[in-house]
């Protein structure tokens, strides 16, 4: 018999990985179907996240030590802004496995350079991964548009820089409200340069509000409650399922195709990376 608190787990977890693939599902949506510029998309999502952040601290959450600081708002930033300007060229699932991808590989490379020792196994899961992005992104008909490949690992890397900055900084939720206030006067620049070309229409905001106070806030508030209640390699392994998950909301909402490219290049980046993970020592629950 299943027990309550697993059960809890599982739909939290589902929840979760449901919101991170909705994000990319709801940019690609906003900035292909409506008249909303990249640039108001994610200043949008950044303060309408942040105001469903600071609600739930406020309210939900007891006093506890943490709160956000420059740096990490300024990857904050960088992450949002290259997922939202990367989206207006890549398709739902080449963007979320570009920038699952990247978030990994940061993450990997940031424990080797600590001293984090990988066997054989590992180098070849690693090996598979890198070889897969490679892979996608070779000059061909189906290889995605490179400006918007490059922007989405940037947003990659930046996320994974944040996450790693955001190990042990104290609640997470709380750190992450002061980060995404922390991150608006960015992206408030950015649209207010003549670039970003703004433009606004209804159905743009409402997705842009529905990314940052949903798929965004509460997904990241959802996620923090769960996290703790996992172990490290299953936290890790679960997030495998958001590329496959917002490649079926593209297929769905967007009518895209996955290309044998993709489906291949899929297999190896995500199976390399779990070939990675599961078999971390230093990945403990």
């Amino acid at each position: 018999m299943v027990s309550m608190p697993s059960v809890r787990i599982v739909v939290l977890t589902t929840l979760t990985m449901l919101a991170f693939a909705g994000n990319s599902v709801l940019c690609r949506i906003a900035l292909r179907e409506t008249g909303i510029d990249a640039a108001s998309f994610t200043t949008i999502r950044l303060a309408s996240g942040a105001v469903v952040l600071w609600l739930i601290v406020r309210f939900f959450r007891r006093a506890q030590a943490g709160g956000g600081n420059w740096i990490s708002a300024l990857m904050l930033f960088a992450y949002a802004a290259g997922f939202s300007f990367a989206y207006l060229s890549l398709t739902t699932a080449t963007g979320a496995l570009l920038l699952f991808g990247a978030v990994q590989a940061t993450m990997i490379c940031w424990g080797l350079w600590r001293g984090e020792r990988f066997g054989a196994r590992q180098l070849a899961g690693l090996a598979l991964a890198v070889g897969g992005l490679v892979g996608l992104l070779l000059p061909g008909l189906s290889a995605p548009p490179l400006a918007g490949a490059a922007l989405m690992l940037m947003a990659g890397a930046a996320w994974g820089v944040y996450s790693i900055r955001g190990k042990g900084a104290g609640d997470a939720t709380r750190v992450t409200a002061g980060n995404f206030l922390g991150a608006l006067p960015f992206a408030v620049v950015l649209s207010l340069l003549p670039l970003a070309d703004a433009s606004l229409d209804a159905a743009g905001v409402g997705y842009a509000l529905a990314s940052g106070a949903i798929t965004s806030g509460l997904g990241y508030a959802i996620w923090y409650t769960v996290l703790p209640m996992l172990k490290s390699t299953s936290a890790a392994t679960v997030q495998l399922s958001v590329p496959v998950i917002a490649a079926l909301g593209g297929i769905v909402f967007l009518g895209e195709a996955v290309t044998l490219r993709f489906a291949l290049a899929s297999a190896a980046v995500l199976g390399g990376i779990a070939l990675v993970i599961l078999n971390s020592p230093s990945r403990r629950g």
